[in-house]
């Protein structure tokens, strides 16, 4: 998946095109871990340790990845990653919350569930045979083949070029020799106007006898 790859890996926070900074407090967060805000410190005390660190240089700038695993993971999830390393206002913050991932285990965060802690989704579609819900919030959740339970959610920081999916592609014209859909009728305002028809010519009158 491109888009959530982009969210994993990248350091800019919108759209290419234009120098933007993630206003704060209005991303989604999850455990006291909110994108452009919450710092490694303020990880570290509250989870601990991470299981393993993985450092990386990303769009040239020195990033990390802490994971938390097994019985460090929080309850219910087999894993949690944060992505650490973000433009901010006043610059590169190496410390800083980019990404957060989570990898539920099932039945924790059912569709159902998701919606009714996110609300409806700001664009939902498939990939790779999965619904994925997007939120202008900054997350995006992936469910498992059934459509059922989320196998992962990414929290990232807003998003607001998120847009619904385009509407569907209209269904094809029938074969020949087959009998379409009746056409729906015209809205009032777009009905042709009646045309009047004239009236009819008088009768000469009847010749003196």
């Amino acid at each position: 998946m491109r888009y959530l790859a982009a969210l994993a890996l990248g350091l800019t926070l919108l759209a290419a095109g234009a120098v933007l900074t993630p206003p704060a407090g209005l991303a989604a967060d999850w455990g006291g871990i909110e994108p452009a805000v919450t710092s490694a410190e303020a990880v570290r005390e509250r989870y601990g340790p991470p299981t393993k660190e993985v450092k990386r240089k990303v769009d040239g700038y020195d990033t990390f990845e802490w994971a938390y695993e097994g019985e460090q993971a929080p309850p219910g999830f087999n894993r949690m990653t944060i992505e650490f390393g973000i433009l901010l206002p006043g610059g590169y913050s190496a410390t800083t919350v980019r990404v957060l991932r989570l990898d539920p285990r099932p039945r924790l965060f059912t569709k159902d569930t998701v919606v009714t802690g996110w609300g409806e989704p700001d664009r939902a579609t498939t990939q790779n045979d999965r619904d994925v819900f997007f939120y202008r919030s900054g997350l995006v959740v992936t469910f498992d083949q059934e459509g059922v339970d989320a196998t992962t959610l990414f929290f990232t920081v807003v998003q607001p070029n998120i847009t619904p999916a385009p509407p569907e592609a209209r269904e094809p014209p029938p074969a020949s020799g087959t009998a379409g859909p009746a056409p729906a009728p015209l809205p009032p305002s777009s009905r042709p106007a009646p045309v009047p028809r004239p009236a009819p010519a008088p009768r000469p009158a009847p010749a003196p006898r």
